[in-house]
């Protein structure tokens, strides 16, 4: 099995290509704000927002896109159109949400009053036509922009040499990211490789069903009648925490809101690592063979293909989390241990009765119960969800509800157990997680 790796390494010959990073930085956050203003303008003339296609159509001759490599700009037009829809998708339920901003610090004197703005070292990515690795040496050639070779004989790339772990190998580079560290004032590289990696057979022939939510993120049921939730607690937390502290800052784009994002960025990354790996495990020793997770749209939209309201806090938590990202996170890690991971529809599984197949939207009569007048059954909501998801009620040819019997034991339905994310430990059974604050 194929799968891409980021190594982290650092600029060996930094004071020599520091200041070429730097104009392609500065590059890339130009190109950015004049893509930014074209896509408002689109909107506010057509109510439409261009796609990255439209963008690059539309800005191929600009001088700001010579800027950088080709492939290079292409990739700051795509996350400004990831950007877009990202916001667009959000205002359908908070019509307060700001499109993406400009990328911009601003300085100030003593008294408060701007001094001077100027554009800050964006991130570039350079892909695969742009970069020419020199294993035997440790050496990378980026290809700069047009617009940055100084002379007509002048070197067309930057050379750059890097170190990482002894441990670890790069090869097969596919992707290089040259980051700006505000915190050290340095520039670092991060490596995106292919590998090869062998995979196990799979464990069994169990199968599990996974629902994600709001409250909880994830409800995990089991075809040997066990049930497990993980609380969104961490996520919620940071989710009103770290946009306070931003908000609080001078600056929006300064080096401490920098900083801020980041570390939230990181902690979802780390959170979302974390469950998925918890999970395989648990499917391991339970010999799951396939895993069932609902697909996202059944998460983000009603019926009519319209976006739900959660509610005001509901729509903050869920526009916060990636439930796409953690499924590819999820994939990977569960393809190596021979696990296979597929997406099934969430229709009518939160309001279908999971142990006779009744179906009636007043059975789930608040978030966390759920209660069929057909059998009488009580169980918990989303550990229903995840069993239907399990035996995936949409499908003709699958294992439906109402053929398993009346007499199935709802224990386990009604009493899952419950695992909290602990920063130092990752996931605990909810009796042993003491660190759980911000």
């Amino acid at each position: 099995m194929n799968a891409h790796r980021t190594h982290r390494a650092k600029i060996r010959n930094h004071s020599q290509v520091e200041r070429m990073l730097d104009i392609h930085g500065w590059s890339a956050s130009k190109l950015w704000n004049v893509a930014n203003y074209h896509s408002r303008q689109v909107w506010e003339d057509t109510g439409e927002i261009p796609d990255d296609s439209d963008l690059k159509d539309e800005l191929k001759a600009h001088p700001q896109y010579k800027g950088l490599h080709s492939q290079s700009s292409q990739r700051v037009l795509e996350e400004l159109a990831e950007a877009f829809n990202s916001w667009y998708q959000k205002r359908k339920s908070d019509n307060r949400a700001n499109p993406p901003g400009y990328r911009k610090r601003n300085y100030y004197d003593n008294a408060g009053n701007r001094v001077h703005e100027e554009h800050p070292r964006s991130t570039v990515t350079w892909k695969q036509k742009g970069i020419r690795h020199d294993e035997d040496h440790n050496r990378i050639r980026l290809s700069k922009g047009a617009n940055h070779k100084d002379h007509p004989r002048d070197w067309d790339y930057i050379l750059v040499e890097y170190e990482t772990r002894p441990d670890v190998t790069v090869e097969n580079i596919q992707q290089v990211r040259a980051v700006y560290d505000n915190s050290k004032g340095r520039w670092e590289l991060h490596l995106v490789c292919k590998h090869e990696v062998e995979t196990s057979d799979a464990p069994g022939t169990e199968m599990a069903g996974i629902d994600l939510g709001i409250s909880n993120f994830a409800a995990v049921a089991y075809s040997t009648e066990e049930a497990d939730l993980y609380p969104g607690n961490r996520l919620k937390q940071d989710g009103y925490y770290f946009p306070k502290e931003v908000a609080n800052c001078d600056d929006s784009s300064g080096d401490r809101a920098t900083r801020l994002h980041h570390t939230w960025s990181e902690r979802r990354t780390h959170f979302f690592h974390s469950l998925a790996k918890h999970i395989v495990e648990q499917c391991v020793e339970k010999g799951v063979g396939r895993i069932n997770i609902g697909k996202l749209n059944g998460v983000r939209e009603d019926e009519d293909g319209e976006s739900k309201n959660w509610g005001k806090h509901g729509n903050l938590d869920l526009h916060g989390w990636a439930f796409d990202r953690f499924t590819s996170i999820l994939t990977y890690k569960a393809k190596v241990e021979g696990i296979e991971v597929v997406e099934v529809s969430e229709r009518d599984t939160s309001k279908t009765c999971c142990v006779c197949g009744r179906e009636d939207d007043s059975q789930r009569v608040e978030r966390g119960l759920y209660v069929c007048e057909a059998c009488d059954a009580a169980f918990n909501a989303d550990v229903n969800g995840a069993e239907n998801i399990r035996l995936d009620i949409n499908q003709s040819n699958s294992e439906s509800a109402s053929s398993l019997g009346e007499d199935r034991s709802t224990g386990w339905l009604a009493q899952p157990g419950v695992y909290l994310h602990d920063l130092s430990s990752g996931f605990q059974p909810q009796a042993q997680v003491v660190d759980c604050k911000p």
